[in-house]
């Protein structure tokens, strides 16, 4: 394994962002099966739609995680981008007590929360990209300094699909 250094050689921060993603990814599909077994067999249904899907995530998926339900939820504004949808952390459990070297500023360990969502999308039949993007700013004194947007970016043929499911 090798180790991050200005020095010599090592692993860039897109790099690590990228590994912690990958790590994420299995553990995403295996909570999906977990959190639908417990549930009642009622309600032990996958999700049918973004919608659902993504407040599933919000709700049960950070509940199980974190202990507490997702910040927010919101749909790209972009006219443009009608398959990028944001789930938002004010406060990331994985961000809070991870310290970070100065030369990999740029990492967010979040990624792997990403990955997770990302396991989760794709378990449910709705391929995915995630990826983490911290959008607070230590220096400016925000209220939310380490706030992170997973951005979900789902596959052309979930929109298609979503599309059909709309005018049917």
């Amino acid at each position: 394994m090798r180790s991050a250094t200005p020095e010599g050689g090592g692993l860039t921060s897109a790099a690590q962002t990228h590994r912690l993603n990958t790590q994420g990814h299995p553990i995403g599909v295996k909570l999906l099966d977990l959190l639908l077994y417990r549930e009642p067999a009622r309600t032990q249904t996958r999700p049918l739609t973004i919608i659902a899907l993504l407040h599933f995530i919000k709700i049960g998926v950070w509940t199980h995680l974190f202990g507490r339900a997702a910040d927010g939820l919101e749909k790209s504004s972009d006219p443009a981008k009608p398959d990028e949808y944001m789930i938002i952390d004010n406060e990331p459990l994985v961000n809070r007590y991870v310290s970070v070297p100065r030369e990999m500023s740029q990492l967010n360990c979040a990624a792997f929360v990403a990955g997770i969502v990302e396991g989760v999308c794709d378990g449910s039949g709705f391929p995915a990209r995630v990826t983490a993007h911290t959008v607070g700013r230590q220096d400016e004194g925000e209220m939310w300094p380490g706030r992170t947007v997973f951005l979900v970016k789902f596959a052309p043929e979930v929109m298609e699909r979503e599309g059909f499911l709309g005018k049917g």
